[in-house]
């Protein structure tokens, strides 16, 4: 139970620290937007109408997080597409 709330902690605080403000067609591109995804990412909790709303939301940054050696190892992975997939939200293909 420590380990998994750790990781959680780890991975938020990942997002902080990397957090990047760019334009994209009017979003703001904040990878701690996506905070309220990190249970469904990391376990099998089906996210949340939040997580949802911020995945769509933040969809035009997902290349740009993909592109980022901090966050692509949490965004590119299995349960990060089921998430995504889960939302309604394709994944991109950069």
């Amino acid at each position: 139970m420590k380990t998994s709330y750790m990781v959680v902690y780890t991975i938020i605080m990942v997002l902080v620290l990397a957090q990047q403000h760019v334009e994209v067609s009017a979003v703001t591109c904040s990878p701690a937007q996506l905070s309220p995804c990190v249970s469904a990412i990391t376990s099998s909790t089906p996210p949340s109408k939040l997580c949802c709303s911020k995945i769509k939301e933040q969809r035009p940054c997902l290349c740009q997080y993909l592109k980022n050696p901090n966050l692509q190892k949490f965004i590119n992975t299995p349960n990060a597409r089921k998430v995504a997939s889960t939302c309604g939200t394709p994944f991109p293909k950069c």
